[in-house]
């Protein structure tokens, strides 16, 4: 392997810096580092915001650069420092720090290179290793794809590793003895004779010392924090209201915006006449935005209804016109012009197939999908003599900072982005608009803060969706098993569509398209997947798991059919045609949880899928029982491998949550167009899953797997599956069409 694809802990370091009697650990895994993202406008006393670890006289703090959405993400990386640093997990401070491409994210581009996660050969480990290289070009401090965990399990060990070697050489040389002599315990060093020392009064020392150029990780036989499950360290905040969101900003003399862009996603406003809204209660101004107008009062309550008093004429959108419409564009993209990608294609699937006395086939569809978060897209901005500031909930504050940029002419060191927690995303937070807005507005409030709110309905109806799509397959059946499978899928391109509004240059296949589809390893002789890419403007984006969340439905209900067809056990034939040790285990799992093979009463069914994605592999069994001639899901189990099981309990909390939100989706997700428009406004038409209908969820950790993944997607795809393959075993009824509840009532 070159010198490029080789990853030491020596290119981990990054060095110290001290300021104000504090010290900053950090380190960097390249040999040109990029600039230490440190504050320099520090008032006495404070701390500089250096790369991941600090340590002044006010504490332990440590940066966790990556978005705290409900996920527990900051509990786990102070966890990872804990560990090595010796100390408690309450002796942290958890602080998300500043946008800066020091804190870029390698893993989550592994996702987006055509090897299976099944492969490790040396070839698909040199391409993983190379994709950190334009992570870091790009700077692209993201929180997403389950891969925040993943990117950071050795990065914050080394921090807090390298933090602890520095502090025992600061406590011999106050001591005048030997390092080896020094223990550590509890954030204190501790000498042979009993002398302790507090990390923070060794401070001052520390910053003088050079960093060790190799440093030793506990073995794992040696943890007392990872692989224990950890009291998150967010819910105290959350549970006692204190906990600030980015609906929750507030400063002096605040002014407050809403906004309305045309309904038509993406289309233009010709005009407006805002003479209604002008004499309004509370109404201060009202700016023309792109694609709309923004109102700005004296609360938001004023800026709602000001907003809605505003006569607009609208431009038309390009894009099909209807939900009739946009799926014939999916039935019109299987087609050799539009073919995308083809990363599997063992065998020969066309010579099979037209030899095969019998065929098994059938055409599956999916609609859009919202991300609907329960804290509407809100941002605050504040620009005041040369400098901004700007307050959001985002899970990408460097291209926030690229926006704020772009728009303002101002300096990066004129720009300060606070994160702050997320009232949810499921990926919507992975946009710009609603940043874009607040910072629009700013410039015509300089000197006053402006937080601008969405209403509800405009957070509906001008998301950007998971995209709708339809998968067609063949298959030839023997006694076994398949012998021959062609699965056609065809969908927007995520990568294009969303990359292209933050001006990130995309290139090639969009793997998203056949995302756990090509590359689930059930060993199949003559095996072929093909994308197709659907080409129009209707706007879309990662929705959680991605190109998973559809494909998992397209690819197990398939695998149910074929299993069915030759009057073959659903889950045994799965399990007889896995290739992949720790996927077989999960299936072997949830196999034993669900008692599955045991009878069950009248009128009930199990259903089963697996899905591997973000190289975690899920199996889920969906027990459903029909009630008055509805179904009600009774029972859920879920196992998941996912390498190494940094913090179980909260491994568990996201695969419950994962579940469910599939669950949600397969239920009654949907997005539909009429004219141009979404009509799904609020809650009362866009349905989610009652807390009566979700099942009691039994979960199961395996760590079989030979990397550390993370899990906050993978527990998705399989749900919507499993419920359509239990509600089949229960019915008889085949339902190839989401969501389910076009076909079928639930209880």
């Amino acid at each position: 392997m070159s010198k490029l694809g080789t990853i030491t802990r020596r290119t981990f370091l990054f060095g110290t810096v001290a300021i104000a009697g504090g010290i900053g650990f950090g380190y960097y895994k390249y040999k040109q580092p990029i600039d230490n993202p440190l504050n320099t406008d520090l008032s006495d006393g404070d701390a500089a915001l250096t790369p991941y670890v600090l340590i002044d006289q006010n504490g332990i703090s440590i940066i966790a650069p990556r978005a705290e959405m409900g996920q527990g993400v900051h509990t786990t990386l102070a966890a990872l420092v804990a560990e090595e640093l010796d100390v408690a997990l309450e002796q942290i401070n958890v602080l998300h720090g500043p946008a800066s491409a020091a804190y870029f994210n390698a893993a989550v581009l592994e996702e987006a290179i055509p090897f299976a996660a099944t492969d490790i050969s040396s070839t698909a480990n040199r391409v993983r290793n190379f994709v950190h290289v334009p992570a870091k070009l790009l700077g692209l401090q993201i929180t997403g794809g389950s891969s925040s965990v993943a990117d950071a399990h050795e990065k914050m060990r080394v921090a807090g590793a390298v933090a602890r070697d520095i502090l025992i050489r600061a406590a011999a040389k106050k001591l005048a003895t030997s390092a080896s002599s020094l223990k550590t315990q509890n954030g204190k060093v501790i000498s042979s004779d009993g002398q302790t020392l507090s990390y923070q009064s060794l401070a001052s020392i520390a910053a003088s010392i050079e960093p060790a150029s190799e440093v030793a990780l506990k073995p794992q036989s040696e943890w007392k924090v990872l692989g224990k499950s950890q009291n998150r360290i967010d819910i105290p905040a959350k549970s006692t209201g204190t906990a600030e969101f980015g609906i929750d900003v507030d400063l002096p003399n605040m002014m407050y915006a809403s906004i309305r862009v045309n309904p038509s996603l993406g289309a233009s406003m010709n005009s407006f006449n805002a003479s209604k809204a002008e004499a309004m209660r509370g109404v201060k101004r009202i700016v023309a935005i792109d694609n709309g107008a923004a109102v700005i009062a004296s609360n938001t309550w004023y800026a709602f209804k000001a907003v809605n008093a505003i006569e607009f004429d609208w431009a038309n959108a390009e894009y099909p016109q209807d939900t009739a419409a946009h799926l014939e564009a999916v039935g019109e993209s299987f087609h050799e012009d539009h073919q995308d990608s083809q990363f599997r294609d063992d065998g020969d699937v066309d010579t099979a197939l037209e030899s095969a006395s019998s065929i098994v086939s059938a055409e599956y569809k999916v609609p859009y999908l919202p991300h609907a978060p329960l804290e509407p897209m809100n941002a605050t901005a504040w620009l005041r003599d040369g400098k901004l500031d700007v307050w959001a909930g985002t899970q990408i504050p460097t291209q926030a900072l690229k926006e704020a940029m772009n728009i303002t002419g101002l300096e990066e060191n004129a720009i300060r982005i606070h994160t702050t927690n997320i009232g949810g995303s499921f990926g919507r937070r992975l946009e710009m608009d609603y940043i874009i807005q607040a910072i629009k507005v700013a410039t015509e409030m300089e000197g006053t803060p402006v937080k601008l709110t969405w209403t509800r309905e405009e957070d509906m109806t001008h998301d950007n969706y998971r995209p709708n799509g339809m998968a067609r397959f063949k298959a030839v059946v023997s006694e076994k098993g398949p012998t021959a499978i062609d699965l056609q899928l065809a969908g927007g391109s995520v990568n294009t569509s969303q990359m292209g509004r933050l001006g990130i240059p995309t290139a090639g296949p969009d793997i998203a398209i056949v995302q756990a589809a090509w590359d689930q390893p059930y060993g199949v002789e003559n095996y072929r997947v093909t994308g197709y890419r659907v080409k129009h403007d209707f706007p879309i984006s990662s929705w959680r798991s991605v190109g998973s969340s559809q494909n998992g439905f397209f690819h197990e209900s398939m695998m149910d059919e074929i299993a069915h067809s030759k009057g073959l056990d659903p889950l045994q034939m799965r399990i007889d045609l896995m290739t992949h040790e720790p996927s077989r285990k999960v299936l072997e799992a949830v196999a034993e949880m669900s008692n599955w093979g045991e009878a069950l009463p009248e009128g009930h069914g199990r259903g089963v899928a697996f899905s591997l994605s973000f190289g975690v592999p899920a199996a889920e069994v969906i027990e459903v029982a029909m009630v008055n001639g509805k179904v009600e899901i009774v029972k859920a189990y879920a196992a998941v491998d996912v390498g190494t099981a940094m913090d179980p309990r909260n491994i568990e909390a996201q695969v419950l949550g994962g579940l469910n939100f599939g669950l949600a989706a397969a239920m009654s997700g949907d997005i539909s167009i009429e004219n141009g428009q979404v009509q799904e406004t609020n809650f009362h038409k866009y349905r989610a899953m009652r807390f009566y209908q979700a099942p009691e969820i039994e979960v199961r950790i395996l760590e079989n797997g030979d990397r550390v993944k993370g899990i906050g997607e993978p527990g998705t795809p399989p749900a919507a599956p499993a419920l359509a393959n239990a509600i089949f075993a229960a019915t008889g009824k085949r339902i190839r069409e989401l969501p389910l509840d076009k076909s079928i009532k639930f209880a």
